[in-house]
């Protein structure tokens, strides 16, 4: 059913892939492709193969046509068919006696009249569908803007042009009946072709588009499944799946198709065991069934009055009650019936074999790191805080070094005296009279001989500045000349421009 490219190479039997990701060129990959079992096999003498063939075109359509040219047609080859109007280009599919069980299956007449295959396409007509087909996906945008503008509540899925070029489909989806007379004229205008409208199922969308499901494979409809059978609720009812939409619903937004995958299985299994509607009649009060283990053979019953305990039976139990009731008798109760479990504890099989941490190790908030000034900051709130103040740690003692453990506080009316280290001698008082070091001296200031009093300033003369201007700009404060002031008083000139660097004028290395 593979390509040759497909096939299993000499490595260890393991298949080497193609990668065309369902295009090869033999068409062999493809999941519309049918296997062609009778293939090798030869027909009886004087009889004619069959003269119709399979072709395939895009969104997995199919049909059949007659080879009335008698060509020399294989599964993969790229024929003009025809069609109205016009002609289509498609791909062969099957050929052969297979052909003829298709067509009965399809409900087709093998003898009837069928459309016809003109030739094998040409270069020029596989050109031309080609170029068809680039347009499908531009066309496909303006078509969903025009929807959109006239407000349908429908949605254009997709576009298929004919081979020639004379046709668009245009396949859409909606709930309800949709008038799209109008919408026909607009896209005849927008883009000059013949426009035919047609309607799909939710279905056959999620096929030609893909996915991934709940289960964490590829959609069934857009990998093998083919045909699309109506999928019931009470598929799930008999599998005894609880009924939430969002769990059996699938992409297409319908039940998932799988739910009729195991449904005929679970119909024989409960074939064997009581119905759902089943009630016992005991003493005690009725019971009426609420859960069943279809495989198993188990049934859990709980009495009208008290629905919050059950009670497991078993299958062959629940039909001996309910042929006592059938006489008239009733059993005493349920208790009697019940299948008693060992509940085992499950083995605990996980090691830590890398060394890894527990789950939880996040959990625990974490410490947050000192910022730096911190303890500078601390410290002066501290010290502005009284002790009776708001602060929550106001009135305790602090612990001012991690390493120095916390003295205790002194009960009330101990007033002792603490007593000296021993170990750090006492300092003697200093004598009166006695001078400092010479480092801790400091030059004694002589009292001023007038009491104290500074000596008033004397006013400087003011002088008109055409001839004195310049003389009165050399002399300073005092009248002095400049440069027999003070020498060790400092000049600043605030016109000065200071130098680059910090506030005080230093230059930064």
């Amino acid at each position: 059913m593979a390509c040759t490219n497909c096939s299993s190479g000499a490595n260890g039997g393991t298949p080497r892939g193609c990668k065309n990701n369902g295009t090869c060129g033999t068409d062999s990959c493809n999941k519309l492709t049918v296997f062609d079992w009778l293939g090798n096999m030869t027909l009886p003498g004087g009889q004619k193969p069959f003269d119709c063939v399979e072709v395939r075109f895009k969104n997995g359509r199919k049909d059949f046509y007659r080879n009335h040219e008698n060509l020399t047609l294989s599964m993969g080859d790229v024929v003009a068919t025809e069609s109205s109007p016009g002609h289509d280009i498609g791909i062969v599919t099957l050929t052969g006696e297979l052909v003829k069980i298709q067509m009965k299956k399809k409900g087709a007449d093998p003898d009837g009249e069928v459309l016809k295959i003109y030739r094998k396409a040409t270069q020029k007509d596989i050109d031309i569908w080609q170029n068809a087909r680039n347009r499908e996906e531009p066309m496909k945008v303006t078509a969903r803007e025009i929807a959109i503008r006239l407000n349908l509540e429908m949605k254009i899925s997709d576009i298929e042009f004919q081979g020639d070029g004379s046709k668009a489909t245009f396949y859409y989806t909606a709930n309800d009946r949709v008038d799209f007379r109008q919408l026909i004229k607009d896209y005849a205008r927008e883009f000059s072709i013949r426009i035919e409208m047609k309607q799909v199922g939710f279905r056959q969308e999620a096929s030609r588009l893909g996915g991934v499901g709940s289960c964490g494979r590829e959609l069934c409809c857009s990998t093998w499944l083919t045909d699309f059978r109506s999928v019931n609720t009470s598929a799930a009812r008999y599998q005894q799946l609880s009924l939430n939409p969002q769990k059996l619903a699938g992409q297409c937004g319908k039940l998932k198709c799988c739910l009729n995958y195991e449904l005929d299985t679970y119909l024989d299994a409960l074939k064997e065991l009581p119905d759902m509607d089943t009630k016992l009649y005991t003493e005690k009060g009725d019971a009426v069934c609420q859960k069943i283990d279809i495989f198993k053979g188990l049934m859990w019953f709980a009495y009208t009055n008290d629905m919050g305990h059950w009670h497991m039976l078993d299958a062959e139990q629940v039909r001996e009650i309910m042929d006592l009731n059938k006489q008239k008798e009733r059993i005493t109760a349920l208790e009697d019936y019940v299948i008693e479990v060992d509940e085992v504890a499950p083995e605990k099989s996980f090691l830590n074999a890398v060394g890894q941490d527990s789950l939880t190790r996040f959990d625990a908030p974490k410490r947050r790191r000192k910022k730096p000034g911190r303890d500078r900051d601390n410290r002066k709130e501290r010290a502005e805080t009284p002790s009776g103040g708001n602060n929550d740690n106001a009135g305790q003692p602090q612990q001012r070094h991690k390493g120095r453990p916390q003295r205790e506080p002194r009960p009330e009316g101990d007033n002792r005296q603490r007593e000296p280290r021993q170990d750090r001698p006492q300092r003697e008082p200093r004598p009166e009279g006695r001078e400092r070091s010479e480092g801790n001296n400091r030059p004694q200031r002589e009292p001023r001989q007038d009491g104290g009093n500074r000596p008033q300033r004397e006013p400087r003369p003011q002088q008109p500045r055409g001839e004195g201007g310049q003389q009165q700009a050399n002399n300073n404060a005092e009248g002095r000349p400049q440069g027999e002031g003070n020498k060790n008083k400092k000049h600043h000139n605030r016109n000065k421009k200071k130098p680059s660097g910090d506030k005080n004028g230093n230059d930064k290395v």
